[in-house]
């Protein structure tokens, strides 16, 4: 039988009613058409929990005039979203296998939709920072455990597919998410582009409950010590990264540095001694998820790098406007819609060491060649570039993230899916960092240091995605 056939049975077996545990002696997926229905309801979610931070973005300076806030202020709208999520992941995964995906999953979508709610209804500043703490926790609650659902909703040998539709709608939301909040901005105020999720939001959340399924999870005791202590070394990690790039006194950034690493030792030591800990050292201490999870760091932080200096190369250094500069980064995203899929199908029957690693040093060529575009490009030697990275990126992310789940045992899925996604922050984070460590110490050359230094990150990536070539997946564990 070819590897990607999927076996008879699940096909013709009846649909699965509202809730139904998904028995795990089978562990061939959920039947078609509850198959799609399921996809559906976690492409919904996981555009809003993405988009929400893209539109935020570009909406800064109209919330600021109109809230009254100084500019540094509105930050905040920004980072108390991203700072919620990211010290949430890993213990919402880890409660997900204790109780069920389905739970973290529908509870995460109802919180991200009530507090969207309550963004639209923010009328200063610090309510609207309060209102998006929570809304970060609801989008942790989907995205900690988004690809540990696909992975129930999948047969093993159909993997592939389910998470490169994961990563097709992650590049999608994060490519129309400009957009879509300027076209909102352009008829209506601010507010709107919160109250806009609320309609999708409650529609997602009644497809959920009729067709996500629900694993049995198991009886050990929550450690909710750990979970402290989680959210303090990652939060001082992010404070103390995003103050050395913005420029902090570097008496401020040890200290939170040294803290989050006292904290971090006893943090690790207490995992060491849990059956399934919090953070994943169980995961870790398979060579293959850990070379998937440095793979990934590094290539998110080259994307990040190149992201946030390109648009500063386009329009400062080549001098093009703000519309040809947001054309010309199209290609990126656009291609790796097309690549993911692809590169996802290909991931059931190929290595993702090779895939990867061969992505990899397509989008590290893109980097050079962006690196060293002349002082008068034509728009079409820019647009190949973008397009050379996007293709590489694409064909890397769904077999990588297919490597990470298919590596951890099926009741440590939650594990996987909450490391895939702090992996991902982590790598943006430290990206972002960079850049404006860089942009500081070099303004002139900036963008085309960054560059460089993204290119570097990402053959990093592309040699530790060729180091598990040599790594056997159990992929019957899937």
């Amino acid at each position: 039988m070819p590897a990607d056939a999927a076996p008879a049975a699940p096909l013709a077996a009846a649909p699965l009613a509202a809730g139904t545990p998904l028995a795990d002696s089978t562990e061939q997926g959920l039947p078609i058409p509850q198959r799609y229905w399921a996809m559906l309801v976690i492409a919904l979610a996981l555009t809003l929990a993405v988009l929400d931070s893209a539109i935020a973005n570009v909406a800064l300076p109209t919330i600021a005039r109109n809230l009254h806030a100084s500019a540094a202020g509105s930050i905040w709208v920004v980072n108390a979203y991203q700072l919620a999520i990211t010290i949430s992941l890993l213990p919402l995964a880890s409660l997900g296998d204790r109780i069920g995906y389905r739970r973290i999953y529908l509870a995460g979508l109802i919180l991200f939709t009530v507090a969207s709610f309550g963004c639209a209804l923010s009328t200063s500043l610090p309510t609207l920072a309060l209102a998006r703490v929570v809304q970060g926790f609801g989008a942790a609650g989907v995205m900690s455990v988004n690809t540990a659902l696909v992975r129930m909703i999948y047969p093993p040998t159909q993997l592939g597919r389910g998470v490169a539709i994961n990563a097709m709608v992650v590049a999608i939301s994060s490519a129309v998410g400009p957009t879509v909040a300027s076209g909102v901005l352009a008829i209506a105020t601010w507010p709107w582009l919160f109250a806009i999720n609320v309609p999708i939001g409650i529609a997602a959340i009644v497809g959920g409950f009729k067709a996500l399924p629900m694993n049995p999870g198991h009886e050990s005791p929550y450690d909710y010590l750990s979970a402290v202590m989680n959210a303090f070394v990652f939060g001082l990690l992010i404070f103390a990264i995003d103050g050395l790039g913005h420029g902090e006194h570097i008496r401020w950034v040890v200290a939170e540095a040294l803290v989050a690493v006292v904290i971090g030792y006893f943090f690790v030591r207490r995992q060491l001694t849990q059956s399934a800990p919090l953070l994943p050292i169980d995961l870790l201490r398979i060579p293959v998820f850990a070379l998937s999870i440095g793979t990934s760091v590094c290539s998110f932080c080259a994307q990040m790098l190149a992201f946030v200096s390109l648009p500063f190369l386009l329009q400062d250094t080549l001098g093009l406007s703000q519309v040809e500069t947001g054309l010309l980064m199209t290609p990126w995203p656009a291609v790796i819609i097309i690549a993911a899929p692809i590169a996802g199908v290909l991931s059931d029957k190929i290595s993702s060491g090779w895939l990867g690693g061969v992505g990899l040093v397509a989008m590290t060529v893109g980097l050079l060649l962006l690196a060293t575009l002349g002082a008068h490009p034509e728009p079409m030697q820019i647009a190949w570039r973008m397009a050379l990275c996007g293709a590489g990126f694409g064909i890397f992310q769904s077999p990588n993230n297919r490597t990470m789940l298919s590596a951890a045992p099926r009741e440590r899925s939650g594990g996987a899916s909450g490391m895939l996604g702090t992996a991902r922050l982590t790598g943006q984070t430290l990206g972002a960092a960079l850049v404006a460590l860089i942009f500081g110490i070099a303004p002139q050359n900036g963008p085309t240091i960054t560059l460089y230094v993204a290119a570097c990150f990402s053959a990093v990536a592309a040699v530790v995605s060729m180091m598990r070539v040599r790594q056997r997946v159990n992929v019957q564990a899937a």
